[in-house]
């Protein structure tokens, strides 16, 4: 026990002595030309940082500037920006506004006071496509037509809801209690027109023309024409034919004139007093159909003025 101890203690001795001679080499004073290094950024470096941080400053600044122009300018809003609001009910635009790219809706209304207005410098189209994206109709808009591609087109009454106007590629149909054509030249069908009824307006005439060619008018169970409160005129250039297949043509009136008939003269009469005073004649007919006069006797004096049917 006692050379440990003594052991211990030697080292301590060691330990102080060598703490006293580090603390004599500390306060030793310093040669005069030691050398001194400064820390820190000194010289180009300097001032290229305090330049990076002014541009910085400046960038933020300018950036904070604009950033609060531009919702100035926008008039950005907690509901919106500009003329655009959101609302429960959807997005609302006020005024007027452009769009450059595809716009895609559900609904699109104006307000209950003011219309609605598509308005393009070319044209304007509006697409209708199925769930797989093709497309099922077409509507546009431009300056020179206005297009619609669908497999049927309707126009509807807005009290109703009766179809006044459909089309597709069947046909044609127009709902509405009367078609009015206004122009001077009036109607004009490339092909044949069918319709069970054709009315004049109250007060107008009706005509049907074929200027160049003929008109036919036909149907499997009569043609009837009337005029109720006027006259029915049948004017035609050369021929006008009536003609009845299985029945008869008949003529029901107080009075029938035909008139521009051709009369006949004998060969043996002779022109005098007597017969350019003659007022009444007798009604006859050629074995091909034509008819014309010839002065009326005690008998027929039909044979006699037969000449007629030899020149027709």
């Amino acid at each position: 026990m006692d050379r440990s101890t003594n052991l211990d203690i030697e080292e301590l001795k060691m330990t102080r002595e060598q703490y006293i001679l580090a603390t004599q080499q500390n306060n030793l004073p310093r040669a005069e030309n030691a050398q001194l290094y400064p820390v820190g950024i000194y010289g180009w470096r300097k001032r290229c940082l305090y330049f990076f941080v002014l541009l910085l400053l400046v960038t933020m600044i300018v950036n904070l500037a604009m950033t609060i122009w531009i919702l100035k300018v926008m008039n950005f809003t907690v509901d919106g920006m500009g003329n655009l609001r959101v609302t429960k009910k959807g997005i609302r635009l006020e005024g007027i506004s452009e769009f450059l790219l595809p716009l895609y809706v559900k609904e699109i209304h104006s307000r209950k006071d003011s219309p609605l207005v598509l308005q393009s410098d070319r044209n304007v189209t509006v697409n209708a496509r199925n769930h797989m994206g093709q497309l099922t109709g077409q509507l546009t808009v431009g300056a020179d037509a206005v297009e619609a591609q669908c497999k049927r087109f309707e126009v509807r009454a807005s009290e109703d809801g009766r179809v006044l106007f459909s089309a597709d590629e069947d046909g044609i149909t127009i709902g509405a209690e009367k078609l009015k054509v206004t122009g001077t030249e009036g109607a004009v069908f490339g092909h044949s027109v069918e319709t069970p009824h054709i009315r004049a307006e109250p007060s107008q005439d009706l005509r049907l023309e074929s200027p160049t060619r003929s008109l036919i008018m036909e149907a499997p169970r009569g043609v009837q024409v009337s005029a109720a409160a006027g006259d029915f005129k049948a004017a035609c250039r050369k021929e006008l034919h009536l003609q009845s297949t299985e029945g008869e043509i008949f003529l029901n009136a107080d009075t029938i004139r035909l008139g521009n008939l051709p009369t006949g003269s004998s060969s043996s009469s002779s022109p005098g007093p007597s017969h350019s005073r003659q007022t009444v004649h007798e009604l006859c007919v050629c074995p091909n159909g034509k008819l014309y006069l010839s002065p009326a006797g005690a008998g027929s004096t039909c044979q006699s003025s037969s000449n007629i049917c030899l020149w027709s």
